[in-house]
């Protein structure tokens, strides 16, 4: 049954990748920008994590897993002797610097089939959402949504807006049809709007609640200009639009994130006929005050996958801290981190993992290249149905995310391998990583992860050439 498992999520992932290919294809001879199908917007201006960059407009597609056996994952480990000669060759290239981790298992069994300076903590950059990303699967469960509210206040026709922790929370201003489906302010707002109006009120005062989560909303290792720069908005339970003015860009970031959703919701009610007073404060909401309304975000696999595939940083935030409070520990970054490597524990995944936020701005965090491919692993197995959403989630090169921004998987010892390498990127100043998973030549899966954090150089094309040596191994 575990090998028939395996098959059938190896099979999925195999036609994921001849679908994406095939769209790939079809965008390049019709003209069509993949813009559209990634839908990542560029960083404006210098940014400590560049890569969130965007993505391709026209790509060459070769064949996709063209040679997998027909018990995919089960093949025979490639040989060892070629491949850590070719892996030791391009680990030798002077871009990466002097500090490198680099490994190679074997998915099933978790042998090491390649190893350098595997177990050594290096900075891991956004490879650290896979960390956040797992412990979020495996503690909330794929399937858990988070609620914002509206709840009655302590005076008669008083309300309170409560935080949920749901960053994508869509506010007016955004434009529907994004995946996965955000929840949405003015539906909120609606359906706060007819309950109100069911009970002959319209005159009202507005709060909201942000104690879902505590602690400090920007963590101390942040560099000063990640806020400024858009890389991140001040960590909070109720946000809209990640905290951004403009949903369609990162650039600029609110000050107050839920002082800014609680204005854009009193607006909202104002266009739904009531009238609501000037003062807009923060309170926290009775225990068990009645519901006047409420909208739920996309399941958790849906955001882990949009965490992973476009290294959203506010999002992996907000996933770290519902682990500390299903968790049992304080909603804040101490918290979080804690809970998280509590929950990897339990999976038997926290060796080599030591991180202090969720998203991987910190430049304190420490990793090494084996844990992370042994998470990958333990993610992929067919006994862990619950964390497939990290395979699924991680970008595919050439093609998406933070993959498929025209400069990765480009060069002539890459490009071969396009489609057929699952991976998630980190980048920060003189770090560059990759993490992921590849089915070899003879249909053996296999998860990697190389790490570099002195790079003189950008080191992402070496990262890709690593990454193709494995998948044509």
């Amino acid at each position: 049954m575990a090998r028939h498992e395996r098959w059938v999520m190896l099979a999925t992932l195999a036609l994921l990748q001849v679908m994406v290919i095939v769209t790939g294809v079809y965008a390049v001879n019709n003209n069509f920008s993949l813009d559209a199908l990634t839908n990542q917007s560029p960083p404006d201006g210098p940014t400590a994590s560049p890569e969130e960059s965007p993505p391709a407009s026209v790509v060459t597609a070769g064949p996709v897993l063209a040679q997998l056996p027909a018990r995919a994952g089960e093949g025979p480990l490639p040989t060892k002797g070629t491949l850590t000669q070719q892996l030791t060759d391009a680990l030798g290239d002077d871009a990466l610097g002097d500090r490198v981790g680099a490994v190679v298992l074997d998915a099933a069994t978790g042998e090491r089939i390649f190893a350098s300076n595997a177990d050594t903590g290096i900075t891991p950059a956004s490879t650290t959402k896979l960390v956040t990303s797992t412990a979020a699967l495996a503690s909330l469960g794929p399937d858990t949504r988070f609620s914002t509210r509206v709840v009655q206040g302590a005076q008669p026709g008083s309300i309170v807006l409560v935080g949920g922790g749901d960053p994508t929370l869509a506010g007016p201003s955004a434009k529907p049809g994004s995946y996965p489906k955000q929840a949405s302010l003015a539906t909120l707002a609606a359906r706060t709007a007819a309950t109100l109006k069911a009970r002959g009120v319209t005159k009202i005062t507005l709060s909201y609640d942000t104690s879902l989560f505590t602690g400090a909303p920007i963590n101390p290792g942040w560099k000063p200009n990640y806020i400024p720069d858009g890389e991140i908005a001040p960590v909070s339970a109720l946000a809209i639009d990640e905290g951004k003015q403009n949903p369609a860009s990162s650039q600029p970031r609110v000050a107050d994130p839920p002082q800014y959703a609680a204005a854009a919701f009193a607006r909202l009610l104002r266009k739904n006929g009531f009238t609501v007073g000037r003062t807009v404060r923060s309170v926290k909401a009775a225990p068990g005050a009645a519901e006047l309304g409420r909208v739920d975000s996309p399941p958790v696999y849906a955001l882990v996958e949009h965490t992973l595939t476009f290294s959203d940083d506010d999002l992996a935030e907000a996933l770290a801290r519902h682990v500390a409070v299903k968790e049992g520990q304080e909603p804040s970054f101490q918290g979080a981190t804690t809970a998280v490597l509590g929950v990897l524990k339990r999976l038997g995944a926290s060796k080599g993992i030591q991180v202090q936020d969720g998203s991987g701005l910190s430049p304190r965090n420490r990793i090494s290249a084996d844990a992370l491919a042994r998470l990958i692993a333990i993610a992929s197995s067919p006994a862990n149905p619950g964390l497939h959403a990290i395979a699924s989630g991680m970008p595919i090169a050439g093609f998406s995310g933070t993959l498929g921004n025209g400069r990765r998987f480009t060069e002539k010892e890459s490009k071969g391998q396009v489609g057929l390498v699952r991976a998630k990127t980190g980048t920060l100043n003189n770090v560059n990583t990759l993490a992921g998973m590849a089915t070899t030549k003879d249909g053996r899966l296999v998860t990697f992860a190389f790490m570099a954090d002195r790079v003189p150089i950008n080191a992402e094309p070496v990262l890709d050439r690593l990454a193709a040596i494995v998948a044509r191994a």
